[in-house]
This record gives structure tokens, sequence and C-alpha cells, in this order.
């Protein structure tokens, strides 16, 4: 177990490499000059060579992004092109936002899909399973941004019982984290049922009802376990991709995230802050990953053999 974490870790490198070497190369070659967007149109053209030396766009762009790497190795993301701050300061105070959303989202997502597929799948080709699935088809096919707004008007304007817009306390998250959560919802159920669905049929759960075991033993012991190997795994897929790309939940509701601040730095071609963002959005979804293949063999001992 330990040799695959090991592995699993040193493995994040060659992704970390190709997906920055990717970024910055899409940036480099976009159309657009950066020193004339930061100087403007009025700027002469030794004012743009100096600004191209200044912020290095004179060389090599293979020799600009190993340079580039060379600092990021040494704790150093530099600073906005646009603003001038430091990238790391920047992601430090925007990045507990999203995480705090995408973490409520999930914990959202996750304990109703559960439960609502589950229901489902106990419940099969009955009236629950058929309201179930309605349910599942109405929450995909409302915007999410849409319904967000609907929160707002209802939850914050109408009844005050909530904060409709801003990120200063836990308050704040819970419209945008339900308004988030449903949108990723519907899919789960869909799957948590079928996932069910496929465990409800196998023998061994037969072989447990056979032998007298209660009905809710049989489920929770043997058919949640089982059956959460897949959702778990999409789950934190979900929660990976969520964490940069909250965009329009954090644009509906105001909140200062990272998925906002790599809109509006690649909107002005704003680098450096790209490259942070995508470097740091990169690594975390990285360690999700392994963090879920880890508990895997906490759910099932049988992947735990199988990385021996």
């Amino acid at each position: 177990m330990l040799k695959y974490t090991i592995k699993r870790v040193f493995l994040i490198v060659p992704v970390i490499i190709g997906i920055t070497l990717f970024i910055y190369l899409v940036l480099a070659f976009a159309p657009g000059d950066p020193a004339s967007l930061l100087l403007g149109p009025d700027a002469t053209p030794e004012q743009l060579q100096e600004m191209r030396s200044e912020l290095g766009l004179d060389q090599h762009v293979l020799l600009r992004y190993v340079s580039y790497m060379t600092n990021v190795l040494q704790g150093n993301f530099g600073s906005s092109w646009i603003t001038g701050n430091s990238v790391f300061e920047e992601f430090q105070q925007r990045a507990p936002n999203t995480f705090i959303l995408s973490f409520m989202a999930l914990i959202f997502t996750a304990v109703f899909s559960i439960l609502f597929g589950l229901i489902a799948a106990v419940k099969q080709n009955s009236l629950v399973d058929n309201l179930t699935l309605v349910f599942a088809l109405i929450l995909s096919s409302i915007p999410f941004f849409w319904f967000g707004m609907l929160m707002q008007i209802l939850f914050a304007l109408h009844l005050g019982w909530f904060p409709s817009m801003g990120a200063g306390t836990l308050r704040h998250f819970i419209l945008p984290a339900i308004s988030f959560g449903v949108a990723n919802m519907a899919g789960q159920i869909r799957m948590v049922r079928s996932s069910m669905l496929d465990v409800l049929s196998q023998d061994y759960v037969r072989t447990a009802h056979a032998k007298g075991a209660r009905n809710i033993t049989v489920i929770f012991r043997h058919v949640v376990r089982n059956g959460l190997l897949p959702v778990v795994t999409n789950l934190g897929i979900i929660f990976a991709i969520s964490f940069g790309g909250a965009i329009v939940t954090e644009t509906v509701f105001s909140i200062p995230g990272i998925g906002v601040l790599m809109i509006n730095a690649t909107r002005t071609r704003d680098v450096p802050v790209v490259m942070g963002v995508i470097i740091f959005v990169a690594v975390f979804v990285a360690i999700v990953n392994l963090i879920v293949d880890l508990i895997y063999a906490v759910i099932d001992p049988r992947v735990k053999l199988g990385y021996k």
C-alpha cells in the first residue's frame, strides 16, 4: 500500500509538467500582445519593446517556460501582470472560499444522491422509484444558475434566512452549495441506483437473505459498501473539478473564488495568474484522485490485495 502511494505521488510530476506546458504554449501563441493590453493603444513601439523585455516575452517560449517552472520549484509563482500582486497571495486569499463552496456542495450531493439512489434501488419499479427518477430528471433539466437566482429571491430577499451574496461566514455558502450541489445530484442519483441494483442482484446478497439476515443489515453491510466504489470515484472527480470550475456559482453569488480569478486572468492574458491557478488546481486534482484510490482500499479489501 505504501509503495503504491509513493508511486502515485511521483506520477503527479509528469502530469503537472504536461498540463502546465500545454497551457503555457496555448497562452504564448494565443492572438494578441500582452504588452499592448497592459500599455494600451497609445503606447509607442519603444515602450512596447521595453515592456516585452520586462515580461520576458522577447525570449523563446520554451526558455520562458523552463525559467517559470524553475521559479515555481523555488516557491516563486510570480506576480500578476495586471495588479502587481503576488500570485500565491491572490490564490491564498481566494482558495478557501472555493474549497468551502466545493466541499459543502460535495456533502450535499453525496448525502442526498446516496439516500435517494439507495431508496430507488431498494424500491425498484415502485412508485417511490419512479418518483425518484422523475425528480432526478427534473434536476438535470434545471439550469443551476437559474436555480441559484430563484433561491436568492426566495430565501435571501423574501425570507431573509441567508445572505444573497458574498463569502463572509459559512451562512453565505449554504445557498451557493445547494445550487452547485443540485447541478451534480441528478446524475449521481441515477449512478447510485444503478450501482446498488447491480449489487442487489449478486449471489452473496441472496445468500445473506437466505441465512436470515435482516434486510437493513444486508443493505448497509453488503449492498451499500460494495456499491459505493463507482460512486466514490465520481464524487471524487466532481469535487476535484468543482475546485477549479465553480465559475458560474461564484459569479451568481459574488464569491471571490479562484474560478472568477481564473476567468478574469484569462481575459487579460495575465499569464502568471493563469499558470499559478492551473498548477494549484492540477496538484489538487491529483491529490484528490490519490485519496479516492486509497478510500477504495477502505471500502473494498479486494482493492488492497490488488495493490500487493
